[in-house]
């Protein structure tokens, strides 16, 4: 029996030419039939999400070979490598300015599991043997706490100041964020200063786009709409309006994945304050011609930021390299996913980016997906991709940015960027060159200001130590030896 009220949610979809997601429903009880209508009543407009697919599978088969990329100007860039140490404190400065006034939010992209490391659990929850055993989010959730403190010595603030931070889960992984981060007493964060919000999910669809898989009689699949969805998630939840709310004005935007990442950093938000960005972005030099990564580049056609995957430009280019040095790629600026934005600018857009895919148009990647096999009508795991995900990507709306609005900063590998990606055994971004990259940093730190370390050892700088190599000059003289913490 169906409720009446559920017929136009129902014929919607059959209109769409969706008949198969009701192949059982007759046979369902009530009570699944109100949990599945909750989840299809999730799509609001179906004959238009079938087009999306169709738009999204073009859109994937276009060539943007023809398009002009180049770099992006001198002047919306910068490298901490070679900054005059006078700017660098100036930007300094007017970070740490930023946070002592409450200006600084923090927001974490951490919706995915961390099934590639062969964990349940979310990635944030991931140890990756360091002699603390501290998992990702108490490195991260530390660093705030150093940063603020850090703050308020340097300005000689009566009361530490606040960093609210920001949280996109996901359906996956929202519980058991939640559940950790509570079990771990918050880090030593405040309570009301921490806020968790999910980003969306969207159907998943066989190969050629024109059916919706059933992943139960009673549920079909769907997977995250990708760090895209970020947008949405920050609108639909209500979270851009508590930004707002509470006088934040700038944001620094980072993934869970990177251990090295520097939480709220003050040189980088101080470079886009002095420079008025609305958004800016880190990026690390690109290692060789063949590293498969995402560069930041401007699209000479339009005269516009852009982010641009290895497979869109020609080998020659890729290799092509710095008129005056030759030791550069002219093309290097590898896309981290860490990005700042102004509040405002976000205020302005959000509502823009989200209504058209002219910003954010949808992305397609063919998978294997758990489902029902409308031939045999059974589930099961596919051993070959029989179907499609759709994704928005955040970087997409680098276009809509104004040249002269987008800034571009380019930090040492070394010192902050190593993502934990991948299971042991691969060549890159795993639990060990993560370990191997941390320790490294702080072995340096230490040696730097005059420590002893015996030869081939590495010690770990705690995160409540220092943030980013100061205030380590206790060290001088003294003996370390392998797997210290300091």
């Amino acid at each position: 029996m169906t409720v009446p009220s559920q017929n136009h949610i129902i014929e919607s979809f059959k209109t769409a030419g969706q008949d198969q997601l009701f192949e059982f429903y007759d046979s369902l009880t009530i009570d699944q039939q109100q949990e599945y209508i909750k989840q299809l009543s999730k799509i609001e407009n179906p004959s238009e999400l079938v087009n999306t697919v169709e738009s999204a599978i073009k859109f994937s088969s276009s060539n943007s070979s023809s398009r002009n990329f180049t770099q992006l100007p001198p002047q919306q860039t910068a490298s901490v490598s070679d900054l005059e140490a006078e700017l660098k404190e100036k930007w300094s400065d007017l970070g740490y300015q930023a946070i002592a006034n409450g200006e600084v939010g923090v927001l974490l992209m951490s919706g995915g599991q961390g099934t590639r490391l062969g964990s349940s659990n979310p990635k944030g929850c991931f140890d990756i043997k360091l002699p603390s055993s501290k998992s990702l989010f108490q490195i991260q959730a530390e660093k705030i706490l150093k940063i603020q403190q850090v703050t308020k010595e340097k300005l000689q603030l009566s009361q530490t100041p606040k960093i609210y931070w920001y949280i996109m889960t996901s359906d996956a992984t929202r519980k058991s964020i939640e559940a950790f981060f509570k079990s771990n007493n918050n880090f030593g964060l405040l309570v009301d200063q921490i806020a968790f919000f999910d980003q969306g999910t969207l159907p998943c669809f066989n190969l050629d786009g024109s059916k919706i898989l059933l992943e139960s009689p009673n549920k079909y699949c769907e997977s995250p709409d990708g760090n895209g969805g970020l947008y949405k998630a920050l609108q639909i939840n209500g979270t851009l309006d508590d930004i707002i709310a509470k006088g934040i004005k700038h944001i620094h935007m980072y993934c869970v994945d990177n251990c090295l990442v520097k939480v709220a950093d003050p040189i980088f938000i101080g470079f886009a304050i002095d420079k008025e960005f609305d958004l800016a972005t880190k990026v690390v030099r690109k290692r060789d011609a063949n590293e498969s990564v995402g560069l930041i580049v401007l699209d000479d056609d339009i005269k516009k930021p852009c982010v641009i995957e290895y497979s869109e430009i020609s080998s020659e280019l890729a290799n092509k390299t710095e008129p005056n040095d030759p030791s550069k790629l002219f093309l290097r600026a590898a896309n981290i996913v860490n990005h700042y934005y102004s509040v405002d600018f976000l205020k302005k857009m959000v509502p823009q980016w989200t209504s058209s895919q002219e910003f954010l148009p949808f992305h397609i990647a063919k998978k294997k997906i758990a489902s029902i096999n409308p031939e045999t009508k059974e589930f099961y795991k596919p051993t070959e991709p029989n179907g499609i995900k759709l994704e928005q990507f955040i970087f997409d709306v680098f276009p809509s940015v104004e040249l002269q609005k987008f800034g571009c900063m380019e930090v040492e590998r070394i010192d902050e960027f190593s993502p934990l990606k991948n299971a042991d055994g691969a060549k890159n971004d795993t639990p060990t060159t993560c370990r191997q990259d941390y320790l490294a940093r702080g072995t340096r730190w230490v040696k730097e200001n005059g420590g002893l370390i015996e030869n081939g050892a590495f010690v770990e700088v705690d995160t409540l130590t220092s943030y980013g190599g100061e205030g380590l000059e206790f060290v001088k003289g003294k003996q370390y030896k392998n797997g210290d913490v300091i």
